[in-house]
């Protein structure tokens, strides 16, 4: 069964002093492109969270973030008592000298004091992050199964979708096949009748006038182009039978059945086939716009 590429998936948790929300959000792209949006003073948190991507996902651009806040009573501020220190240090020394020119200073008090720069701080992140890092990593995965299981529920739509498509197009290919046959014989004698109205009545060498109907004949014929289409039907029922990333190859072949519809459309020659052609050039492009989801 085929995978989208599209999917969200959202978790919190929680670890000691620490919360933390996961937010995954995946959509299609050319190749695998993982961001991620981690701590950087979580050391080496990043590369063990590509680690557990990466063998999920084979194609599409995923984003993560993770955002980790301290409980209230955790980011309460502290004392710097040794930036206290030095500034009730220098303090003294300001009012000692301000003492022997003669200078009166209003008194300092507390508020003034704590309101200085580097005074009050808040509490420093943990220098030891093993045992968050781990409980990080342990709440990742059911994250990622979420995504998963919204990327397959996707990708199984998309299966139904590109199903009826090809369907189309297989009918269509029939149709295709049946007015190029009435076609064949149309142009012959559509042919003879006009180059005999323009010889009126002159002789013309009979091998000569079939030569050339077969050339005209050939010019015009499909068969080849209808032939290819139908590979390229069964070629992509085989694809979405199988397991694993197939939405390189649905683009390709998508791409190979316009081609084999813009040839059917240049050699029709009568109203019903090209039609038929057109018909086929709407339905594949409405099939690529899905392609481009899977993954």
């Amino acid at each position: 069964m085929i995978q989208s590429m599209t999917g969200f998936a959202s978790a919190s948790a929680s670890h000691d002093t620490f919360v933390w929300v996961w937010d995954l959000r995946s959509v299609n792209a050319k190749g695998r492109d993982l961001r991620l949006r981690v701590p950087d003073w979580i050391e080496g948190l990043e590369a063990q969270v590509r680690g557990l991507i990466t063998p999920l996902v084979s194609r599409g651009a995923v984003s993560l973030t993770l955002r980790v806040t301290r409980e209230e009573s955790a980011g309460a501020v502290v004392l710097n008592q040794s930036h206290l220190s030095k500034v009730l240090a220098a303090m003294g020394a300001v009012e000692t000298q301000a003492m022997d020119i003669g200078l009166a200073l209003s008194p300092s008090n507390a508020c003034d004091i704590l309101a200085l720069r580097g005074v009050l701080e808040g509490a420093p992140e943990p220098s030891d992050t093993q045992a968050l890092s781990a409980a990080l990593l342990a709440s990742l995965p059911p994250v990622l199964e979420s995504l998963m299981v919204m990327r397959a529920s996707e990708g199984r739509a998309l299966y139904d979708i590109i199903t009826k498509q090809v369907d189309a197009i297989a009918d269509l290919t029939d149709v295709a096949a049946d007015h190029a046959r009435a076609q064949r014989s149309q142009m012959a004698a559509t042919l003879q009748r006009n180059i005999e109205k323009a010889l009126d009545g002159r002789d013309l060498d009979e091998q000569r006038l079939a030569q050339e109907i077969a050339t005209l004949v050939v010019k015009s014929d499909v068969t080849e182009e209808i032939d290819r289409l139908g590979a390229h039907v069964n070629a992509v029922r085989g694809l979405l039978a199988q397991k694993g990333p197939v939405g390189r190859k649905l683009d390709f072949l998508t791409q190979e059945f316009n081609r084999e519809a813009n040839t059917l459309c240049s050699k029709a020659h009568s109203v019903e086939l090209t039609r038929v052609g057109l018909d086929l050039k709407t339905i594949i492009d409405q099939m690529r716009e899905q392609v481009q989801n899977v993954e």
